[in-house]
Formats: structure tokens, sequence, C-alpha cells
């Protein structure tokens, strides 16, 4: 019996222990093939999410920096000189007025405006106008300038009436327009025309020769 025994062939374990051998080959390739895999998806997880990330900035920069509004012109402040009125029951005024305006530019590029006319009004009555040198407002900044007006109203019989009753209440109302026409550009690449009005009204007090109440629309 124990010769019998010593004689049995050992094949069957060899057999035994290649199963377990290619067992964990195939084990391993299962691993190998799962960590591929999630490696896959986070690589294509990343490449989503860059490109969710590419398209909100694409979106910011042309609702931001790319998108451009139109500038605002308007009339700042005054101070005046050889400042002349009449009386109620003469009504009349000369005067000179220092005023600051403002080329409001809210864009990321230059505003490049052409030459324009402020035109200043009491009632429908012209009564003075400035020229406006063409220029340049710089991206996200507001130009200020001086110019001198000679403003001036006499003999006209259909404000006479009106500018009595202003002058006996120490305030005279002027309205001002002009109309700003150039091109916003972009980085040196995008230009685009822009046109802006001028539409401002506005008080002169007689007895302190001040502007005040300002409105610009």
């Amino acid at each position: 019996m124990a010769a019998n025994k010593e004689q049995q062939s050992p094949y069957p374990l060899a057999a035994a222990a290649n199963g377990y051998a290619r067992s964990d080959t195939e084990l391993a390739s299962h691993d190998a093939r799962e960590l591929r895999k999630k490696k896959r998806m986070k690589c294509l997880l990343y490449i989503v999410l860059f490109a969710v990330f590419q398209t909100g900035i694409i979106m910011l920069f042309a609702l931001t920096i790319m998108k451009i509004r139109t500038p605002k012109f308007r009339v700042r402040s005054a101070t005046f000189e050889n400042f002349n009125v009449g009386t109620p029951t003469n009504p009349s005024f000369s005067l000179r007025m220092n005023a600051e305006f403002g080329v409001k530019n809210t864009n990321f590029g230059h505003f490049k405006y052409q030459n324009s006319t402020v035109n200043f009004f009491y009632g429908l009555t012209h009564v003075g106008e400035v020229v406006v040198q063409k220029a340049r407002a710089k991206a996200r900044s507001t130009r200020k300038f001086n110019a001198v007006v000679e403003l001036s109203l006499a003999n006209a019989a259909a404000a006479n009436t009106q500018l009595g009753n202003d002058l006996n209440s120490g305030v005279v109302r002027l309205s001002s327009q002009s109309k700003l026409t150039g091109k916003v550009e972009l980085m040196k690449v995008l230009k685009k025309k822009k046109s802006t009005d001028m539409n401002c009204s506005m008080e002169i007090v007689t007895a302190t020769q001040q502007l005040r109440n300002i409105v610009c629309k």
C-alpha cells in the first residue's frame, strides 16, 4: 500500500497549482482593465469639465468685454463770467459760460469721436453753441474737457414773457443738445460705429451765478 502511494503521479498537484496560477493571472488582468477604465472615465470627465469651463469663459467674455455699449455725453458743471441779466420788465441775458463736458466710455476699448457742436436753448430759442473737437475717450474712463460758450438772449418776443417770469423768480432754465459720432475700438481688431446724443436740462441761479440741477437723459 505504501509503495502504491509513493508511485502515484504528482501531475494532479501540478495541474491544481497551474489552475491557481491561471486564476491569479485572470484576476490581475481584470483589475488592470478596471483601472484603465477608471482612468479613461476620469480623463473624459476632465475633458467635459474643461469644455464647460471654456464655454463659460467665452460667454462671459462675449457678454462683458466684447459687448459694445453706447458712450454718454453730458454737461458736468459750469462757471460764469461777464454775467449780465436784464429785469423782469426788460428781460434779457448775456453771459460767458465756462462749461465742463464729459464723455463717459464704459467699453473695454477706446471711443474715437469726430468734431461736433453743442447747442444751447432757452425754451425753443437758440441762445449759444460751442464746437467740440474730435478726440478719444479711453477705455473704461470719462474724458473731461472745458469749453467756453457765449450765451445771450435779447429782443426775442416769443421768449420775453417767460424770461421775465424766470428773472423774477431768479432761475433761468436752459437745455443743451448735441450728437457725438465715432467708433469704439476693441483690442485694435474690432471696430464698431457708435453715436451718443446729449439731451440735458439745467438751471442758472441769477443771484449766485451758479449752475444747478443738471439732468441728462
